[in-house]
């Protein structure tokens, strides 16, 4: 079995127990796959934690999990030293993170103290506790989950906390069809089983990165990041590391399409996703619909290069 084909696994097991949202959960592998972290803003019941709990299942990934409220607080998370008498020294109890997948569900309900102490272990995989810093089990990914802001006892997270996320999507309602099955029992987190290994998921993943990006595909990339920047109704644009993120989930959608190389209409279909969070709108009081709006119209109008695929392919 090639690497395309576990990959595909992934999906079809995930897929058992969230009905309907094929797309999203190809979005959350690819994100994987890119090294990336995944944020889902939605209204709450519409499965977040099932996917996400699907996916640590699927992939034979050991889970942490952790429900935020106000008083949650960032040793939780992140661990603390408690001092034994018998050896006269302090010994490191681990927090929740140290997983490989970690559900941080409902994220930004919890107290801006508790949220800034994932800055660390998203960017640099690794905690520091009382001056000593510990690496988090390889791989790792935090899943986030958030209600809408808006939603009782949420608070907007900063800026710095979600250009760490890889991805920023949004499940939504189930469609009459898919809602009817789940009513008659047919999705069943129970029923994943799982199908790679910690390792093969580290193969995957390294099998992604040989996927091939054209120059004029950068150019692309970089077009639109610059568009952002210079957007009159923008205020804040797409980070260099947003640049990075779009690049690399590129990479990894066209390897989920079985191409070893990418093409502009990847970074078309994956742009919403990785760019609409991390821009800052003028308009007070914009919300989500109004960064869907402006990526939108910043994907009318930079021009997609025509260009070969890679190495003498089509695209």
């Amino acid at each position: 079995m090639n690497e395309f084909e576990k990959a595909l696994q992934v999906i079809a097991e995930v897929k058992k127990a969230v009905l309907g949202k094929d797309e999203c959960i190809v979005k959350c592998v690819a994100a994987i796959l890119a090294g990336g972290h995944i944020l889902l803003n939605d209204i709450p019941g519409v499965g977040k934690t099932t996917l996400a709990v699907a996916l640590a299942r699927a992939m034979s990934l050991e889970s942490g999990r952790v429900q935020f409220t106000p008083d949650v607080m960032p040793t939780d998370l992140v661990g603390f030293s408690i001092y034994r008498k018998e050896t006269n020294s302090f010994e490191y109890q681990p927090g929740s993170i140290m997983c490989n997948i970690f559900l941080a569900d409902e994220l930004n309900r919890t107290s801006p103290k508790t949220q800034s102490a994932l800055l660390e272990v998203m960017e640099e995989g690794q905690v520091t506790v009382d001056g000593a810093t510990r690496p988090v089990p390889d791989p790792f990914v935090v899943i986030a989950t958030q209600n809408p802001f808006g939603s009782a006892g949420t608070q907007l997270m900063p800026e710095s906390q979600l250009d760490r996320f890889m991805v920023c999507m949004t499940m939504g309602y189930p469609s009459m069809e898919d809602e009817l099955a789940i009513l008659k029992g047919e999705h069943r987190s129970r029923r994943v089983q799982p199908v790679i290994t910690a390792r093969e998921l580290q193969q995957l993943k390294a099998a992604v990165e040989t996927v091939y990006i054209k120059d004029e595909v950068y150019e692309y990339v970089a077009k639109l990041a610059d568009r952002t920047r210079n957007h009159e109704e923008i205020a804040l644009g797409l980070s260099p590391r947003g640049t990075l993120c779009l690049a690399a989930m590129a990479r990894s959608l066209a390897f989920l399409r079985q191409r070893d190389y990418v093409i502009p209409a990847d970074v078309l279909d994956i742009a919403p996703a990785v760019m609409g969070h991390r821009l800052m709108p003028k308009r007070r009081g914009a919300h989500e619909a109004a960064q869907e709006e402006l990526v939108s119209g910043i994907l009318r109008e930079v021009k997609r290069p025509a260009v070969l695929g890679g190495k003498g392919r089509k695209a």
